[in-house]
Order: structure tokens, then C-alpha cells, then sequence
């Protein structure tokens, strides 16, 4: 059971990362400081499915972690 546990937490943190990396947030290190020229917009479509399937798999990678660490 430990071992599936592990094998779980890995293939969701691979997915957490993959979909960490496709999500586009303003580019260059001037957005990082509030200075881009795009105006605030919804997420529609696909980036909201990608943003919500990257929370449910936060939480489901802390849920594993938990089980890891307390099982």
C-alpha cells in the first residue's frame, strides 16, 4: 500500500508541474512587479479548466503527502 501511495504522489506531482508550466502568466520580469500593460482578464476555456485542475492537484498531492507521512 506504501508503495502505491509513493508511485501516487509522483505521477501527481509530475502533473502538478506540467500543468504549473503550461499556465501563462504575464511575461518578462516587468509583470512580476506590476509594471505589464495588459489589463486584468478572466480566465475562460482552457485556463480555467487548467487552473482548476491545478488546485484539485495541490490538494490532492497534500492529501497524499499527509497519507505518506502519516501511514
Amino acid at each position: 500500500m506504501d508503495t502505491l501511495l509513493y508511485y501516487a504522489q509522483v505521477l501527481v506531482s509530475l502533473g502538478l508541474i506540467g500543468l504549473i508550466v503550461v499556465q501563462e502568466r504575464s511575461s518578462g520580469i516587468g509583470g512580476a512587479f506590476g509594471s505589464g500593460s495588459e489589463f486584468y482578464q478572466t480566465r475562460r476555456g482552457l485556463e480555467k479548466v487548467a487552473l482548476w485542475a491545478t488546485v484539485v492537484l495541490a490538494v490532492l498531492f497534500i492529501a497524499l503527502a499527509l497519507a505518506n507521512h502519516l501511514g
